[in-house]
């Protein structure tokens, strides 16, 4: 399969690699997808591009590799469902699936990403894992299934919670909801004791098709927090690459008006890092 060179270099590292498993689907109609690859057929996170597309094959005797497709085997057969005409994973399999071997903050990601939809029960996560033979990553699974929450409402907000835990905050309220000046506010973060709000910032949602409107979007954002401000203690901000470092994110929670209750997770923010299984 080709691609233009020009469009090929315009698309997003989780863009060229859902590409290529379409890429794969249209030579291999029969292809059954796992992994990062039912991931990008289900619209669940992506970090960075994946290194390879990933099929699974109940008729194999063991797994193998040919270039960048791995073909997958186990004796844990998966549940599989068609998305637009593909085969893949259900989204719980692969949320499970992917629990086991990424880092834990990006198989949190998948797994909130999971629970926000309602149509797969999670409550039958931990039995699944109980189910399956494969007994790699249940320790990581478990910890998961401890945490998993619709109300992360992205994938930046997923990431944060984990990394909060590490540095050792207390667990934040989700989607606090305040009610002044005749307007309702929800916030990412709220911890009631301090009063301190924290937002983790996705910038996609202030771009708009039109200029006019992208003002009107970043004007309305400035206004809310202008109030917000108005009636809590503190107010923290951050981004995706403060959420990565987890220190910057850390020392904005400071200055806000947190202070840590236990010890720093080190070893749980080194696995930020470095993603293995992505290019």
């Amino acid at each position: 399969m080709y691609a233009h060179a020009a469009a090929w270099r315009a698309l997003r590292p989780w863009e060229r690699y859902t590409a290529r498993v379409h890429a794969y689907a249209l030579v291999s109609p029969q292809a059954v997808f796992a992994l990062e690859s039912a991931a990008a057929l289900h619209g669940l996170p992506l970090f960075g591009e994946a290194r390879d597309v990933h099929v699974f094959d109940t008729g194999r005797s063991a797994s193998t590799r040919y270039g960048d497709v791995v073909v997958h085997t186990s004796r844990d057969a998966p549940a599989i469902e068609v998305r637009d005409g593909i085969l893949a994973t259900t989204a719980l399999h692969t949320a499970v699936a992917l629990g086991r071997v990424l880092p834990p903050a990006f198989g949190l990601a998948i797994c909130d990403a999971v629970a926000r939809r309602g149509n797969d029960d999670l409550a039958g996560f931990a039995e699944l894992i109980h189910r399956q033979a494969d007994r790699r990553g249940r320790r990581r699974l478990r910890w998961l299934h401890e945490r998993v929450d619709p109300q992360s409402e992205s994938t930046g907000e997923s990431v944060s919670r984990a990394v909060i835990e590490w540095l050792g905050f207390a667990d934040p309220e989700l989607q606090h909801e305040f009610r002044y000046e005749g307007k309702r506010d929800r916030t990412d973060f709220f911890w009631p004791d301090e009063r301190v709000v924290g937002e983790s910032d996705g910038y996609g949602k202030y771009d708009s098709p039109s200029l006019e409107e992208a003002k009107a979007r970043l004007t309305d954002e400035k206004q809310r927090e202008d109030r917000l401000r108005r009636y809590v203690a503190g107010f923290a901000r951050w981004d995706w690459s403060d959420t990565m470092r987890a220190y910057p994110l850390g020392n904005k929670l400071r200055l806000a008006g947190l202070s840590p209750r236990h010890p720093i997770n080190s070893s749980a923010l080194q696995s930020l890092r470095w993603n293995p299984r992505s290019l």
